[in-house]
């Protein structure tokens, strides 16, 4: 787990101000499908909310650390009910990034009548 400055703290946390929940833990707390759920989120975004469900703000702290020591994480806040992670995306090498398509030029309607 990285630790974060305070102005990458800062800069994290006004990227996740817009942001939505993505998962809910719920009464059932932290089960693998949800650390899985978690791990897959954190993939394909790097920065994400998650909402708990229940009352106990040191349940809640032990949550943050728990996920953050399970999936390599930092966490960036935890205000009331919402905790916000950020894990950097794994650097991709060459081979396996898909390539885009190459567009097909576009013909006219004249190129088409000089055939």
């Amino acid at each position: 787990m990285k630790e974060l400055t305070s102005a990458e703290r800062r800069a994290l946390r006004a990227r996740a101000h817009h942001l939505h929940p993505v998962v809910m833990i719920g009464e059932a707390g932290l089960t693998p499908a949800v650390v899985r759920e978690i791990d897959v989120n954190l993939k394909s975004h790097e920065l994400i909310k998650i909402r708990v469900r229940g009352d106990d703000c040191e349940q809640r702290e032990n949550l943050i650390a728990h996920i953050c020591a399970a999936l390599d994480a930092s966490p960036v806040q935890h205000i009331g009910k919402i905790l916000v992670i950020f894990r950097p995306r794994p650097e991709q090498d060459e081979s396996s990034r898909p390539r885009p398509k190459k567009k097909e030029k576009r013909r006219t309607k004249r190129s088409y009548q000089n055939q």
